[in-house]
């Protein structure tokens, strides 16, 4: 899997369960795609489709969150230790508009609103599960 280095957004990246037991997950489904499974290195994003954005509504934050679909490759990057994973969008999420202003920050950098939910596996590549969620920057 190939990750881009155009930015694509910024803002909050937290974890979900999905799909086969991994860590703190059980059996969760395979998410909007069919193919989610916690223990891969997968993201939901909030635009994966029509039905999708209906759910999560990010412009209900301000966001104008492009459209990438089931299968599309991006690279999520921590803005405070740069440390970084190539994911696929395999689900739908997160719930964007229940989380409009949260802001977390590290090292003086801030990021606001949940753009993206990371599985376990792929949260973990670049932060700790415990932290909840991190400032990120989304590269394609």
């Amino acid at each position: 899997m190939a990750c881009g280095s155009t930015k694509l957004w910024n803002g909050e990246a937290t974890w979900f369960c999905c799909g086969s037991a991994w860590g703190p997950c059980s059996s969760a489904g395979g998410g909007a795609c069919g193919t989610c499974r916690s223990s891969a290195l997968q993201a939901a994003w909030p635009n994966a489709s029509k039905a999708c954005w209906d759910i999560t509504r990010p412009d209900l934050c301000g966001e104008d969150i492009p459209r990438r679909g089931c299968g599309s490759v991006m690279k999520v990057r921590h803005d405070c230790s740069g440390a970084s994973v190539c994911v696929t969008v395999s689900d739908c999420g997160p719930r964007t508009r229940g989380f409009c202003s949260e802001s977390t920050c590290c090292d003086g950098i801030c990021r606001t609103n949940r753009v993206i939910d990371l599985t376990p596996a792929a949260f973990s590549a670049i932060g700790s599960l415990s932290s909840g969620t991190l400032p990120v920057s989304i590269f394609e």
